[in-house]
């Protein structure tokens, strides 16, 4: 089995999310599918399918959620060898050679992406072209634009 790399605080939000799934959504779920079973008959009872619906997909969510935790590998960016390496969990200031336009991201796990907050999934394009390289290097990193060169300017380990 392998394992999925996490930061902390992607691991700790998918722990947040369990909890609440386990302790509010599916107490609610179960409050809903017994309140639509005293309504009578079963068989024309939309809310009654909903909540069977809603459950599954409650109950699909947290052994999903239950099987990443018990494979993650968490890993601390500030706990590893500050060599000026681009490694997972690391926040990485690159500039476009070609627009010199500068962008600043950090390389988390597949289910911490969100390109809004500046954070990039670990097998990206983007990450994968910078694993491995130092500060100072230029790097070819194929987007759907085409290619474009990027300098890596600073490597954070926070």
């Amino acid at each position: 089995m392998s394992s999925t790399p996490l930061t902390i605080e992607g691991a700790e939000a998918l722990r947040n999310e369990l909890h609440h799934l386990k302790h509010v959504e599916r107490p609610n779920v179960v409050n809903a599918i017994s309140e639509a079973r005293a309504q009578g008959d079963l068989s024309e009872n939309a809310e009654y399918d909903a909540a069977k619906e809603r459950q599954g997909f409650i109950e699909g969510r947290i052994a999903e959620l239950e099987a990443k935790l018990s494979t993650a590998q968490i890993i601390d960016p500030t706990t590893l060898e500050q060599d000026g390496r681009v490694v997972f969990g690391v926040t990485v200031t690159m500039e476009d050679l070609d627009s010199g336009e500068k962008m600043t991201y950090k390389i988390v796990g597949d289910d911490e992406a969100d390109v809004k907050l500046y954070k990039i999934s670990i097998s990206s394009p983007i990450a994968r072209a910078l694993i491995g390289k130092s500060v100072g290097d230029v790097v070819v990193v194929t987007a759907p634009s085409g290619q474009r060169e990027v300098e890596i300017l600073e490597v954070e380990y926070r």
